[in-house]
Parts: C-alpha cells; structure tokens; sequence
C-alpha cells in the first residue's frame, strides 16, 4: 500500500475506537522482505499520514501512545513443533497471525484454551502421556483458517510483487483455500536486501509536529526503559562487520529499520571512520534487528526482568 512502491509488501489499519473522547489508533505493517537498505519502516508510516484520504483526520489532535513489533506472518508453511518438554507453543509465540486480515488475537486465545484442555486431559489422566495439543490444534478451527489462507502471503513475494499478490488473493476468497497446491516463502527476509548502489536513496520529508513526527519524540510515548546496570542484551557477533561490511556495502541498513533508534552510526573518537553505537536503552523488543540485519551479526537475547516498554492501552 502507498506510499511503498509495487515490489514491497505492507500496508496500514485505522481503527476508531469507542471512548468517551474522539480516539483512534493506527498503524503501518512493512514486510521485512524489502529490498532496498534506505527503506525506513517508521519514516514510511510519517509518510502514510500525509495521504489527503487520512490526514484530516490527525490533524488538530495529539499523540498519545506509539509502539511497534514484528509481526509472524509464515502460516502454516511455518509452524514449528508446538509441544516440547515441560510446554507448549500458544498465542502469537508460534505465528497463529491471520495474514489478509492482519488479526491473531482470536487465534491467540483459541490456542490458550486447546492448550489448557490438553493439559486437563493429561493430569486426570494421570498418565504421563504426551500433550495432544498439537493434534487439537490441527482439528481445531484455527487450523482451517491459516490453511485457507495459507499463499496469502507467498504470493505477493513472487516476480509479479504487489500485482500478482492481488491478483492470488481475489482468487483465494474464490477459492477459499481449496487450491491444490502450498506456495514456499523464499528464505530468510535479510537476504532479500540489496546493495545500496543497486537501489535508489529515499528522500523523506521533515516531520511537521503535527501529522508526522521524529521517531525520538515517538520513543518517549512508548514508556520503554531498561536498567543501565543490567547485562546488554543487544550484542555484535562480530564488532567489525558493521562498518567493514553493512555500512560500506548496504549503506548501514540497521540505522533504517530500527523503529526505535537502537543502532546509529557515529563517527570514532580518533576521527577517523565510524562506528556502530547501539543504545540498547531504547528498544521495544521487536525483533526487527534480528530478522533484518543482512549480516545476522546481532545477538538479541532476552533481557532483565521488567524492562521493555511500558505500553498503557495498546
């Protein structure tokens, strides 16, 4: 959807909500499998607002909250095992996430419950015997629906991009998943990016304080806080690979991607060349760094208890 050109995925939701005062909350979802480097996710959701069919309806009003996450869009095509030792997969964790209607609480909650009716069945039992959940789950309604939409998604990472996604998805509500065949995704999304020579530079206009606004200003809404003493759980596999390879090559795309500003490059005490700061301070556990980082030279691990942002209504 604008203002991404026709081979990236994404699109947006407004939702009006029902309070006592006028609300609404909305957002922009970018697929990660972009290929140009300059793409930035949150610039890209400024831009969205500026569209004369949504602008009047922020102007005049204040921003009250802002967040983000990675969503799992692989469906059925990638579903792990859902029962292990000692648990069990359920709610978004395993990628339940209707994709066409960008919806997974229902899912989320359907999966708690078949979860939690296997584990009944197990103790009174007082068998021992392994968790069925994941039969439930493959008998459940959930299932059925993942499947029916299940190329949703593949199809619009295919040569037609945007166009040949839509064209399968109106045969897809034709078909209601009854197609005979299971489209691929095509691997992991930080090998689709491309050099940055290859692709073009992304002008992105000023934030007005109005409509649109900077992402630092964004950051603070979201209430996000994490010790200073605590251990980082931002790390580089590699402390070189960001500037001898990400920034020379694709043009350091984790500056870009970033929807909190964790990763910025800065240039060395010595004043010779940059390096990659990362102010672990300020992430949102979204995942996107270690989904998109072309090199998978970021190691995000889970971090102290309690930290994180502290989001109030969303």
């Amino acid at each position: 959807g604008w203002p991404l050109d026709s081979h990236t995925y994404g699109g947006s939701f407004l939702y009006h909500l029902n309070e006592d005062t006028p609300m609404v909350a909305v957002g922009f979802v970018v697929g990660l499998d972009y290929t140009n480097p300059h793409l930035s996710p949150f610039k890209e959701f400024q831009r969205f607002k500026t569209h004369p069919s949504v602008r009047s309806t922020f102007e005049g009003g204040k921003r009250i909250a802002y967040g983000a996450r990675a969503l799992n869009e692989g469906g059925i095509q990638s579903l792990p095992k859902m029962v292990f030792p000692g648990g069990a997969l359920i709610g978004c964790s395993p990628g339940l996430l209707n994709v066409p209607k960008v919806k997974g609480t229902h899912n989320a909650m359907k999966s708690g419950m078949l979860a939690a009716e296997s584990v009944f069945d197990a103790i009174s039992k007082e068998s021992g015997a392994v968790l069925d959940y994941e039969e439930r789950f493959r008998q459940s309604w959930v299932y059925k629906e993942l499947h029916t939409v299940r190329n949703f998604r593949p199809a619009f990472s295919s040569k037609l991009g945007v166009w040949g996604g839509i064209a399968y998805s109106s045969l897809m509500y034709l078909t209601r998943g009854r197609e005979p065949f299971t489209l691929k995704h095509h691997g992991l999304d930080s090998n689709r990016t491309r050099p940055a020579a290859q692709c073009k530079p992304i002008d992105y206009p000023k934030p007005d304080g109005e409509v649109t606004f900077d992402l630092l200003s964004s950051l603070a809404l979201s209430g996000t806080n994490h010790d200073h003493d605590q251990p980082p759980h931002l790390t580089l596999r590699d402390d070189k690979i960001p500037t001898s390879h990400n920034l020379p090559v694709f043009g350091g795309p984790e500056q870009h991607f970033c929807p909190a500003g964790v990763y910025e490059f800065v240039p060395q005490e010595s004043g010779e060349g940059s390096r990659l700061q990362i102010n672990a301070q300020n992430c949102l556990h979204c995942k996107t760094c270690d989904i998109k980082d072309v090199s998978q030279n970021i190691n995000w691990v889970t971090p102290e208890g309690g930290g994180g942002p502290a989001y109030d209504g969303m």
